[in-house]
């Protein structure tokens, strides 16, 4: 499914990497440990944490994800967002929790899987 459509489901805010918005997710992670994610999330998943600082929009660029939400009604740093324009990672925003962006993307059908 692409990241426009999880979106709009989801009443997800993009704010950043709106280039990259066709990009499908395969698969969903979720942790808030950044070495975590870099050993064990998969090319094309779609990342959901509370982290906000710059360093999430390398890792994404490392792992090849197909982008980050940012749960919890946490805001992302303005270079993180200057970061992720540059490198099309699509960021999105959203007041859930992550337990609750988790089972809505399980819902659509997004697994840990892939």
């Amino acid at each position: 499914m692409e990241i426009s459509k999880i979106a709009d489901k989801l009443g997800l805010k993009v704010a950043a990497g709106k280039s990259n918005l066709t990009r499908e997710v395969r698969a969903g992670y979720a942790s808030d440990l950044l070495s975590d994610v870099m050993a064990n999330a998969k090319a094309n998943s779609l990342w959901v944490t509370i982290q906000t600082h710059a360093n999430i929009i390398a890792v994404c660029t490392l792992n090849d994800l197909a982008g980050v939400v940012i749960a919890g009604g946490k805001k992302p740093a303005p270079d993180t967002l200057a970061k992720a324009d540059e490198e099309g990672v699509p960021v999105l925003t959203t007041d859930a929790s992550t337990f609750d962006v988790v089972g809505q993307l399980y819902k659509l059908g997004i697994t840990g899987d892939g």
